[in-house]
């Protein structure tokens, strides 16, 4: 009886192990490395070990890659011109290592402004949320779902977006609602979020209402960002 038990332990064991969506792992490394609990080398280690999971969970459950040329600009109604700064002029790195988590420094990014004077999270010509679109063909691999007024966590409601046909890493944060979850498998154009206030810098009034979008290059699995100004540009818009 003793080892009829065991056995049935063990089945049960690598039954859970099979259907563990790599996905959900990554979720918890990227959590891990936002709150600094965990060093920066067993944080590279286990990303090298999860991003091949990743990609052939993404192609196992239906994706498909696509080039740059196929890219979806990140906000519905918008385009290019929301972007702030001049020219992208925005987006500076300043020693950005993705492994410093919240307390990283640079702004690696590109700030998406939309139409919301009196900061109500709305389009103030729609009165509506403004959607937040998966620019590639790619899979949710990180999120956060809760946030309020008096955390420090500077992304808010955020959403990581592993893309496999250039091998990078989209985040989308300051959102208001987040609408996928670790392991969907989304297409350039769906619809992931809607545009928010969420974030500790983001919320203070001095912040207008936009989409704080980056991409990072995965270098053997060091995420490094990468300004795609140019890509945004021609990107197709929705």
């Amino acid at each position: 009886m003793k080892n009829l038990s065991l056995i049935l332990l063990l089945v049960l064991t690598r039954f859970t192990l099979a259907q563990t969506n790599p996905c959900d792992s990554f979720n918890v490394l990227n959590t891990q490395v936002r709150d600094g609990l965990i060093s920066k080398e067993e944080a590279l280690t286990r990303i090298r070990e999860l991003i091949p999971e990743v990609r052939g969970y993404f192609f196992k459950h239906g994706g498909t890659e696509i080039t740059k040329d196929d890219w979806v600009f990140p906000l519905e109604g918008y385009n290019s011109a929301s972007i702030g700064g001049s020219k992208g002029s925005g987006y500076q790195v300043s020693g950005f290592d993705y492994f410093d988590g919240n307390n990283h420094s640079g702004h690696p990014a590109h700030d998406i402004f939309i139409h919301d004077k009196n900061q109500d999270w709305l389009d103030d010509y729609t009165q509506e949320p403004v959607n937040v679109l998966s620019v590639c063909n790619g899979v949710v691999i990180a999120y956060e779902t809760e946030w309020e007024t008096n955390s420090d966590l500077r992304g808010g409601k955020y959403i990581y977006i592993y893309d496999p046909g250039t091998e990078g890493i989209f985040y989308f944060a300051h959102n208001s609602e987040v609408l996928v979850k670790p392991g969907d498998v989304v297409k350039a154009g769906d619809v992931i979020a809607h545009v928010g206030r969420t974030g500790l810098n983001a919320y203070k009034k001095r912040s207008p209402t936009h989409l704080h979008l980056m991409y990072m290059y995965l270098e053997d699995g060091y995420p490094k960002p990468r300004n795609i100004y140019e890509e945004l540009l021609n990107a197709k818009n929705k």
